[in-house]
Formats: structure tokens, C-alpha cells, sequence
């Protein structure tokens, strides 16, 4: 069964740490995302679906009370309200929430971790929601659709670059459509400038879904993911399909995001599955990453010498024995469709 997966909406930014912490070790749940303020957390509602919520009170912006009686006649999943305001107790559980813990002072973390786990436990097995005077029934998890989805979704396209390569990968897309895999991009652009090309990619490109990477996104067909430009991006795998985290770290081979971080997860959770591209850049990013891939049985293109900006990234590859096959920019969106239509062969 697939694990409960949680959103935590705490403007502290260590205490949602630890309640990530908590949730994470915690046997069957996991934490999908988290939100320092409640339009965060509706974002993050929108894009990830998750399963259960904890949820602050006293946040920027609006505070948690308000927003959970707007939230559950619209997305009825259970909610634990963790606040230091004890006297809150009443209209927390008026509005909505499936329990109420009081913040921890300090020196009693370790009986709020046991607080917090049984909570998880007891919030999984509600079934309905009384929010003011409405009972709302909570919202099914789609665990055995999204289980076919993601034995139907076996395939993942990983593309990294650097000098060159915001240019070189409209190229790519323009041959893409909506029953593509999906696609996931490490550029090297600094922080801020990946959404934008990220809005400019969606907008040239309509018939697919290109947006920036978040924690925990879930991925599909048709849809391209691009690293944040200041956190790694890693692939992971559950029940439910590939998803990416993105995390603060420092620089790999250089860079952060890093292509061969983003590599070397593909390789190991996607392993054959995976097709691995590396285009122009300089340096050596993503050589290591794209010869994991390639040992994994991953098949691998390479940007060739003649197309590139600058032949770094792909030469390096090249020459670690990393490429089954390198090809001109113009050649490697349609090889990659050729390649799917054959079916891997």
C-alpha cells in the first residue's frame, strides 16, 4: 500500500524540520511538501494531492483556523492543527481539524514525536469531517489508479546541459508531445532565472505541461520538470510514479543544481528505463552521472561536437565510453520519438 502522503504548513522553518523528521520515520507516511504560509500550501494542494495535512495556525498572510474552514468543503482530507495556542483548542476542531496538538516546550520533543505519530495513525482511519455544523466525507486516495498510472508511466526522459543549452533544448521539445514521458531538465541557470524560462518553455510549448521543479512534484506524460536554479534535483520512485525532491546542498562537479546528482538518481531508480541526454556545456557535469545511467542499461545520447556551443559536458561523456549514440542537436528530439516508437530498441 502506498504511503499517506502529508503536507506540513508551518512558517518555522526549523519546526517544520522536525515534524518532517517525525513524519518521515514515521511507518507508512511520508511527507510530499512543505509551506511556510497557507497560499503555499494551496499551491502545494493543488499540484500534489496530498493525502493528510498539519497545519499552523499563526502564519502569515491568513491564519490556519481561517483556511481550514475554506479548505475542507473543497479538499476534505484530515488535518492535524500543531500550534502553541492551546486556548485555540475549540475553534481548531470546530473548523475542521482532525486533532489538535499543542506545540512541544522545550524538552518535550520526544513526547510530541509520540503525540504526532499516533495522531498520524488515528487521522488515516477518519472517514468523514465535520466542518461548522456539515459533515464532509474525506477524499479517496486514487492509490490503485495512480498504481496503474505509474506501471503504464515506465518510461523517463533526463536531459542536462549547461553553455548553450537553454537554446539547444527548445530543439528537443518542438518534437515532444502530450504522450511523451516525462521529462526531466538540469540547466545551469542561477536561482530565479529557471521559472522564467520555465513560464517561456510552457508558453512556446503548449502541448505540454513544462513547469519548475517543486518538492515531491509527481511526474506524467507530457509534462517537463526544470531544477529550481539554486537546489538539486533528484528522481525517486513509488507506487504512485516518479517523483523529484529538490534540496539545498553544495556544489557537485561545480553546480548545484548538479547534472550528475540528477543523473545518478535516474540511474538508480529508473535504471533501463531511463534515456539519458547530455548536451553542450562546459566542464564535465554529468559525464559520471550519464555513465551510471549507462551501466544501469539506460540509453544514452550525446550532443555532438559540430552542434555543440561549447563541447565540454558531451566530449567528457563521450570519452568515459557514457554514449550509445551522439547526434547532431537537430537529430536528437526525433531519434528519442523513433526510439520510444520501436520501443526501446
Amino acid at each position: 500500500m502506498a504511503d499517506v502522503r502529508v503536507l506540513i504548513a508551518d512558517d518555522s522553518i526549523l519546526f517544520s524540520r522536525f515534524m518532517k523528521s517525525v513524519v518521515d520515520a514515521a511507518e507508512g507516511f511520508t511527507v510530499c511538501a512543505c509551506s511556510a504560509n497557507v497560499y503555499e500550501a494551496r499551491d502545494e494542494i493543488e499540484k500534489l494531492k496530498p493525502d493528510m495535512l498539519i497545519l499552523d495556525i499563526e502564519m502569515p498572510k491568513m491564519n490556519g483556523i481561517a483556511f481550514l474552514r475554506q479548505l475542507i468543503p473543497q479538499y476534505t482530507v484530515p488535518v492535524i492543527v500543531c500550534s502553541s495556542r492551546k486556548d485555540l483548542v475549540m475553534q481548531s476542531m470546530q473548523a475542521g481539524a482532525a486533532d489538535f496538538l499543542p506545540k512541544p516546550d522545550e524538552g518535550g520533543y520526544e513526547e510530541f514525536r509520540t503525540a504526532l505519530v499516533k495522531s498520524l495513525n488515528a487521522a488515516k482511519k477518519i472517514t468523514r469531517i465535520k466542518c461548522g455544523c456539515k459533515f464532509y466525507a474525506v477524499r479517496k486516495s486514487a492509490s490503485a489508479d495512480d498504481t496503474a498510472a505509474a506501471h503504464e508511466q515506465r518510461r523517463i526522459i533526463a536531459i542536462g546541459g549547461s553553455a548553450g543549452s537553454t537554446e539547444a533544448l527548445p530543439d528537443i521539445l518542438q518534437c515532444f508531445d502530450k504522450n511523451t514521458p516525462p521529462v526531466g531538465v538540469v540547466l545551469h541557470m542561477p536561482e530565479g532565472y529557471t521559472s522564467l524560462y520555465a513560464k517561456r518553455m510552457n508558453a512556446k510549448f503548449p502541448e505540454l505541461e513544462i513547469v519548475e521543479a517543486t518538492q515531491g512534484l509527481y511526474l506524467k506524460n507530457g509534462m517537463v520538470v526544470i531544477a529550481q536554479g539554486d537546489k538539486h534535483m533528484r528522481l525517486f520512485k513509488d507506487s504512485k510514479g516518479y517523483f523529484v525532491t529538490c534540496e539545498e546542498g553544495p556544489k557537485v562537479s561545480g553546480h548545484c543544481p548538479s547534472v550528475d546528482v540528477f543523473f545518478e538518481s535516474a540511474a538508480f531508480c529508473a535504471e533501463k528505463d531511463a534515456i539519458g541526454v547530455i548536451l553542450t556545456g562546459m566542464g564535465k557535469d554529468g559525464a559520471r552521472g550519464l555513465s551510471q545511467m549507462h551501466h544501469a542499461g539506460a540509453y544514452t545520447i550525446g550532443q555532438s561536437e559540430k552542434s555543440s556551443a561549447v563541447y565540454g559536458m558531451p566530449k567528457a561523456a563521450f570519452e568515459l565510453g557514457a554514449v550509445d549514440k551522439q547526434l547532431d542537436l537537430e537529430r536528437i528530439g526525433y531519434h528519442i520519438r523513433e526510439y520510444l516508437s520501436r520501443g526501446g530498441k
